[in-house]
């Protein structure tokens, strides 16, 4: 008996929670007053490694498939850009990140000039605008018992840091040994993906081939080395050179060519080429592979990493010093860092600890072009959070 009421109380709540949605849902949506925040990258600790960007059964079953056909005596003939050539579509886009990349360098540079940058002395922490921020973040070995910052004034780098890769003159050949590290060139790894995917520096030669490489039983045939091209061309070309006779390309901070009057200006532009390079960079990344150690920063561009013995992360003497590499992903490749987003910089309030869960976060590039003015793309509207009013300090307490 005591059942049967229940099941008919229950009933009744029911249809009176129905029918209250049926009419709410005449008027117009529902809104969650919860934010949906994304995810962002977590500073990962020293024991852990970098997520997988394919599975590992996924690559297990790649595996397997390779050596299935390895066994099979037969001539297999491969799709650009494995077989050495180029993929024609993507060489205007290789340009346009190429151009874009100078355009940023330009844009920070100048608005650099009138936002401030700070960076923790001891970590890795960065904010852009002034006052510095308050949350105690600052968890490394000599940092303050109350684990706040240690700021300092910072620059371009520290928005944009550059990550670095050997430079190779064919993409297809033989890894770079232990041996020849101070004999290959590093140059910024954007512009070794572009290089390898159609853009012609002559300050950095790389080879381009005319006729396709097969694979025969596993096999690299090169018909370039056995039967030369008749025009000889790079016979004379160094394949790497000492850092002292690399040039730096021009253009990268002349922002004086910018058609370009006020700051916002700059922003607008900059935060133009940032869309760019990183769309045109993830679709080059699709084609062209690029590799990254899963313990330390250290970045190849190209179908395998490099055999230099220099990584000092998470048990390196395990490996004898080589990288763990695995796929990148285009953080990777360019070293976003992601800081707090100041809602109204001109107001001049200082982002506290206790408030730190109502604070969305930015890439640094993205954040310093904001606060100048210039509009933020749809991608990051739930990672800057927007939606979120902070409540004051008094506030804080009745928040539910």
């Amino acid at each position: 008996m005591f059942h049967r009421r229940v099941t008919s109380v229950l009933n009744l709540r029911g249809n009176a929670i129905l029918s209250t949605v049926k009419e709410l849902g005449n008027v117009g949506p529902l809104y969650s007053t919860v934010s949906a925040m994304e995810a962002l990258p977590r500073k990962l600790k020293k024991a852990e490694k970098k997520p997988w960007v394919t599975s590992v059964n996924e690559l297990k079953r790649r595996a397997r498939y390779d050596k299935q056909e390895r066994r099979v005596v037969r001539e297999v003939a491969l799709q650009p850009p494995e077989n050495g050539l180029l993929v024609e579509k993507l060489i205007p886009v290789a340009h346009h990140v190429l151009a874009s990349r100078a355009q940023l360098l330009a844009c920070v540079s100048r608005i650099s000039e009138e936002i401030p940058i700070y960076f923790c002395s001891l970590c890795t922490e960065v904010h852009v605008g002034h006052p510095p921020h308050k949350i105690r973040t600052c968890n490394v070995s000599g940092s303050q018992k109350n684990k706040e910052h240690t700021w300092q004034r910072g620059g371009v780098d520290h928005v944009l840091p550059v990550v670095q890769s050997f430079h190779l003159y064919d993409r297809l050949g033989r890894a770079v040994s232990h041996n020849e590290r101070l004999e290959v060139d590093r140059i910024p790894a954007l512009v070794e993906l572009c290089i390898q995917a159609g853009v012609d520096l002559p300050e950095y030669p790389t080879q381009r081939r005319k006729f396709p490489i097969y694979r025969v039983a596993g096999k690299l045939i090169d018909f370039e080395k056995r039967f030369p091209k008749d025009d000889l061309f790079g016979k004379d070309i160094e394949t790497f050179r000492s850092k002292e006779t690399i040039k730096k390309p021009i253009g990268d901070r002349n922002y004086l060519n910018l058609p370009y009057d006020d700051i916002k200006g700059f922003a607008m532009r900059g935060m133009e080429a940032w869309e760019i390079m990183r769309t045109g960079a993830i679709q080059l990344m699709k084609t062209y592979g690029v590799q990254t150690c899963g313990y330390c920063p250290e970045l190849q561009v190209g179908p395998k990493g490099h055999r230099v013995r220099q990584c000092q992360a998470f048990k390196h003497q395990m490996r004898d010093g080589q990288h763990a590499w695995q796929e990148a992903t285009i953080d990777d490749l360019l070293s976003t860092v992601y800081v707090w987003h100041v809602q109204n910089p001109h107001a001049g309030d200082v982002l506290v600890d206790s408030m730190k869960r109502y604070y969305g976060k930015l890439p640094a590039v993205v954040e310093l072009f904001s606060q100048v003015g210039a509009q933020v793309g749809d991608d990051y509207y739930h990672m800057m959070r927007d939606d979120v009013v902070v409540p004051g300090l008094d506030e804080e307490k009745l928040v539910v």
